[in-house]
């Protein structure tokens, strides 16, 4: 199955113009399982993991095959929401120190704690991902994939 080179959707391999948004194709609907990125699709989805939401937001901009897109979305809001999980701990954890806070033993504790099991979240779902973007699933993570179905544009 072939993919329109501007809205994405499904078009026969081969036609010439899409039919949903009647753009001509030339010879870009030709190949069924690489688009505006020039690479397979589970291996664009697989990619859009690599640098988390950095490279989620490359192939979010320049893929429009839907499974890409998800791929994109979904490493964008997983890994940019534990990007932002752990800026916040830092600034709550971090800056009390920094302007005559004093913290104790406990608190400094909790923090790495906090910090380790973030990071470990993140391993374990980026390796997660990745290969299963890579075997061509879509692996579905609970929350973020709501928020990845809206901002893929479905």
């Amino acid at each position: 199955m072939a993919f329109c080179s501007s809205c994405g959707g499904n078009i026969a391999d081969g036609a010439a113009f899409c039919p949903q948004c009647g753009k001509g194709q030339g010879a870009a609907a030709g190949g069924a399982g690489a688009a505006q990125s020039g690479l397979a699709e589970n291996v664009a989805g697989g990619l859009s993991y690599v640098f988390g939401w950095l490279t989620g937001i490359i192939f979010l901009l320049i893929d429009k095959r839907p499974s890409v897109r998800f791929h994109a979305a979904q490493s964008i809001v997983v890994f940019g929401a534990l990007h932002i999980i752990q800026i916040v701990c830092g600034y709550i954890f971090g800056f009390g120190f920094l302007f005559g806070g004093h913290a104790s033993m406990g608190t400094w504790a909790i923090a790495g704690l906090i910090s380790t099991v973030i990071g470990l979240a993140c391993l374990v779902l980026w390796i997660l991902l990745m290969v299963k973007a890579f075997q061509g699933e879509k692996f579905r993570v609970p929350v973020a994939a709501d928020f990845a179905d809206k901002l893929a544009g479905k």
